[in-house]
């Protein structure tokens, strides 16, 4: 198989689901470990210490308080004075780590809210009182956000004499988030036009290479009514490849895949959006294929303040790729082997792709990218790029078959038959 046939193997795995100011920052170095505060004596009136206490929720609001400003001032100790010293060592360990690690990220936000009633949770022991709770991360990566998102985690707090601790957090809630920082120290790249965070300085410095000129594509063709800008992720293992894209994904053999936490298409806010990459991706792609990846997903973040859950995925994934491709210097025939390899020896497709192909796997799925990228290079070719933007917006916004029908009508004069005649018949020689 050629190079060109390799990279597109991987390429049509990408996918997109609705699920970071100007100095460089350098991550931290490591100070040597510190020691927990030792454990709070416990008053021979227990009754009476506990009639004095604030509520267990005002308490835990106020431990969080002090692990934000001990984030946010750099403060190890501070920090490390929130942990439980009764807690497993491991856990301690993992924390000061945890600090450590959210150092060496860029944010211009973070902080945490209680949410929720409290949860049953395990024992703790020799714990005066406990407490379990949902509670929220609320964070902006700098360079990457352009406004604040959130995620949930589940903590563990315990009281010890008149001191509450986090004693744990994990089991609690199970959706439980967890970001790059909970799976190593970060290897962050901040450019003009994004920031770009993993663990291998490598492949994070090979990504950053390309994230500018990425982002610069896409805006050539989107326009600049987008935060021109992506946070871009590069986990280290399938582990946290999966953290990052959430479990309702199968990651397995993707490149790439653009996330976002929140996404409100009437107010067009779109919070936490993210590119993340396959462990694989930056190490065995080639440059023209990596270029191809972030151009692709990108297009997929520029584009999601106005992409409807249900539009045609023959537009959805067939626009993203164009612009990908553009770029490229590859030859429509080797974008598209499948598909001429089938133009050649059956004839042109006898219907548009339909949103069920792009959730298979294997050939067909491969087959379902390449015809999304050939409609819409043709209807680029026939358009021009501004009309052809022009018209995603529009097929990108109807939730039902008869508002992309109409709206393709209404933008080129053509039916989805008279399309897929058109474009058939210019197949033969356009793949040539």
């Amino acid at each position: 198989m050629s190079s060109t046939g390799k990279a597109r193997g991987w390429l049509v795995l990408a996918a997109s689901a609705a699920v970071l100011g100007g100095f460089a920052l350098v991550g931290l170095p490591s100070p040597a470990p510190v020691e927990p505060p030792p454990p709070a004596r416990a008053p021979a009136d227990r009754a009476g210490l506990a009639a004095r206490l604030p509520a267990p929720e005002i308490a835990v609001r106020e431990l969080l308080a002090r692990r934000e400003d001990a984030v946010r001032s750099g403060d190890e100790a501070a920090f490390a004075a929130t942990v439980d010293p009764e807690a497993p060592p491991e856990f301690q360990q993992r924390q000061l780590q945890l600090f450590r690690n959210l150092q060496t990220v860029p944010l211009s936000q973070f902080g945490y809210r209680l949410e929720g009633a409290p949860l049953a949770h395990p024992p703790v022991p020799a714990a005066d009182e406990v407490l379990a709770s949902r509670v929220v991360l609320r964070y902006a990566m700098s360079g990457a956000d352009s406004v604040p998102t959130q995620r949930p985690l589940g903590y563990l707090f315990s009281r010890r004499g008149s001191s509450w601790y986090l004693s744990g957090d994990t089991g609690v809630v199970p959706d439980a988030w967890r970001g790059p920082w909970d799976f190593g120290p970060c290897e962050v790249r901040r450019t003009d036009r994004g920031l770009v965070v993993g663990h291998d300085p490598a492949a994070v410095e090979r990504v950053a290479a390309q994230l500018d000129s990425a982002v610069a594509d896409v805006t050539e063709v989107w326009g600049s009514g987008w935060a021109q800008r992506a946070g871009v992720l590069v986990p280290d293992s399938q582990e946290e490849l999966r953290a990052s894209v959430g479990p309702e994904l199968a990651v397995d053999g993707i490149a790439g895949v653009a996330v976002a936490d929140l996404v409100d298409t009437r107010t067009r806010r779109v919070e936490g959006a993210r590119v993340v990459l396959s462990p694989r991706t930056a190490e065995q792609l080639s440059d023209v294929a990596l270029g191809v990846v972030l151009r692709h997903e990108i297009t997929h973040v520029a584009a999601r303040a106005v992409t409807a859950d249900g539009a045609p995925m023959w537009m959805l994934e067939g626009y993203p790729d164009y612009i990908g491709y553009r770029k490229s210097g590859l030859a429509p025939r080797d974008i598209a082997p499948d598909l001429a390899r089938t133009v050649r020896e059956v004839g042109p497709p006898l219907r548009l792709p339909t949103n069920t192909e792009f959730h298979q796997g294997g050939r067909r799925l491969d087959l379902a990218y390449q015809q999304s990228w050939s409609v819409v290079h043709y209807l680029a070719q026939r358009l021009g790029e501004q009309r052809l933007t022009e018209l995603y917006r529009r097929i990108a916004a109807a939730t039902t078959p008869d508002e992309a029908e109409t709206a393709l009508y209404e933008a080129t004069g053509m039916t989805s038959r008279h399309l897929l005649q058109a474009w058939g018949a210019e197949l033969p020689h356009s793949l040539s």
